[in-house]
């Protein structure tokens, strides 16, 4: 039986370091294209939604061969990319029913960084998503998201959970740990959440209750194999 997907994407097209510098950014390609071939090959619908209901602006750096095995692998890609349709028409994220969704998947990036990890209307419906048992996916970047969501007492929704997260470790080995103005992998355990670190660049998947959660962009394909696992 088809069931819909909810897709919470970054909105910008940079990412503010700490001296100011935009970084051009968005989302990481294989992070969302890897879900989405999974998740329609299995029958099920996705929508796209982000502030404002603006189109996603995909890192250009996540179409490079380099960081997708090659030249065949930037190609899939790239196909896979121009087959998300969805991309084109976004709804607006402060107006979305948790309701009318049977999960919901937050695709990472350097973008949430910027804009979700301060997003309200995201804060809210992380919050109702993981209360709600539905699966719940989010990768790489895409869990500082979980910054936003926070309960009546000023505590973090997500706080105690065992989650995956890039990690401080890979964000050094990017070349931003010292450009940033804050570490993805230090913030969410100041702010409680119980993160898991693999091996960089390695598929890490962590699951706990009806969170699962990946490390990178390796960790996507077999995020979303464990999601369809629960989508019943």
């Amino acid at each position: 039986m088809s069931k819909k997907i909810l897709f919470v994407m970054t909105g910008v097209d940079h990412w503010t370091l700490a001296d100011g510098t935009k970084h051009p950014t968005g989302f990481w390609a294989e992070e969302a294209v890897a879900p989405h071939h999974a998740f329609t090959a299995a029958g099920h619908t996705v929508t796209v939604a982000t502030p404002g209901a603006v189109v996603p602006t995909v890192d250009a750096g996540s179409l490079a061969p380099q960081v997708n095995g090659g030249e065949e692998g930037a190609r899939r890609i790239a196909d896979g990319l121009a087959a998300m349709t969805e991309l084109a028409a976004p709804v607006e994220l402060a107006e979305v029913d948790l309701a009318d969704y049977d999960a919901v998947f937050y695709p990472g990036g350097h973008g949430p960084m910027e804009d979700l990890a301060v997003n309200a209307d995201s804060g809210r419906l992380l919050t109702l998503a993981l209360k709600s048992g539905k699966p719940l996916g989010v990768v790489c970047h895409a869990p500082a998201a979980l910054l936003a969501a926070v309960e009546e007492d000023g505590s973090n929704s997500f706080a105690g959970y065992r989650v995956a997260a890039f990690s401080d470790a890979e964000e050094t080995q990017a070349g931003f740990a010292d450009r940033a103005k804050w570490l993805l992998e230090t913030r969410l355990r100041e702010a409680g959440v119980d993160v898991r670190v693999g091996e960089p660049w390695a598929p890490n998947v962590v699951t706990d209750r009806n969170l699962i959660t990946g490390q990178n962009p390796a960790s996507s394909a077999p995020l979303a194999a464990e999601l369809l696992t629960k989508l019943v």
